[in-house]
């Protein structure tokens, strides 16, 4: 079965596009890796000219779009138009005229729902609170009209949060791994974190990108929540983290109380995807374990 797909992946340089590569490649199955870096292939999702040749020539079985710059931040505002908005539109437009019978996965995330801190499912409304979720609305807008107008198999998975070894200190479980590494080799240095009361979802990107492969898959179910559904403080994170290294977190940290947050909670309800068969493999603990040990 494996040797009829033809998989690309758009954002292969990022943690979701490697766990997912690894997974095709336990599977047999052939896969084109896209990136702005070097990669299988030198390209960027939002250049329509690109995205056409390659879709044209390759005439994928299925394409991932993971490409994005995981921030919030405002001033990612136009990059992140440019991946996540036009590349899905340049995703789209292309499979309608050079390979209608592709099936796309565009990633969505858990930033773009409105938030009151109770557990988000597939019926929670959208909230442009930020550039970053502006963007993702946008291409799950675009998903839905050419889905219904031109009927391409389209799947959309909210992404909740979700690390591992490959995610950048620009992330407060990578920073907080980093430092207790550092620490454990002799550094005396001070963490500076805000809001550890915090709490959100601690999976791993592995476990992720399966629910994406299994939503892909069927044809069912064409939009899902992807995540745990159990949150975790960031202190927390602290304690098993810094237990690890057997050292008291308060000696380490310090924090800023002006920290503005962009939520209290962060919680799924995936019983959707898990009505497919899906469960996470990796647990809050396992995840701290191999981001340490990485």
């Amino acid at each position: 079965m494996s040797q009829n797909y033809k998989v690309i992946i758009f954002g292969f340089s990022g943690q979701d596009g490697h766990y997912l590569g690894q997974l095709l490649k336990n599977k047999k199955i052939d896969f084109i890796g896209v990136s702005r870096n070097i990669e299988d292939v030198k390209g960027d999702v939002g250049d329509l000219e690109f995205v056409k040749e390659i879709i044209s020539l390759n005439k994928p079985t299925h394409i991932f779009h993971f490409a994005a710059n995981s921030t919030t931040k405002h001033y990612a505002l136009f990059e992140n138009h440019k991946s996540i908005s036009t590349g899905t539109l340049n995703i789209l437009e292309s499979v309608r005229l050079f390979s209608p019978n592709t099936k796309i996965f565009i990633s969505g995330s858990a930033m773009q729902f409105e938030n009151k801190g109770l557990p988000i499912d597939e019926n929670s409304p959208f909230v442009p609170s930020s550039a970053y979720s502006v963007s993702r609305i946008d291409s799950v807008f675009s998903s839905r009209y050419y889905r219904e107008e031109f009927g391409l198999k389209i799947y959309i998975g909210y992404f909740f949060n979700h690390d591992s070894p490959l995610r950048s200190e620009m992330h407060i479980n990578q920073k907080i791994v980093k430092a207790v590494n550092r620490i454990a080799l002799g550094s005396t240095e001070k963490l500076k974190l805000g809001n550890i009361e915090i709490k959100k979802e601690f999976s791993y990107a592995a476990d992720i990108v399966n629910a994406a492969w299994i939503l892909i898959n069927q044809d069912q179910i064409f939009e899902a929540i992807i995540g745990s559904g159990k949150a975790y403080s960031i202190k927390d994170w602290l304690e098993y983290c810094f237990g690890k290294i057997g050292k008291d977190w308060k000696y380490y940290v310090e924090q800023d109380q002006n920290f503005n947050t962009e939520y209290d909670k962060l919680i799924s309800n995936p019983s959707l995807i898990k009505s497919l068969g899906w469960n996470p493999k990796v647990d809050f603990k396992e995840l701290a374990d191999i981001m340490l040990q990485a």
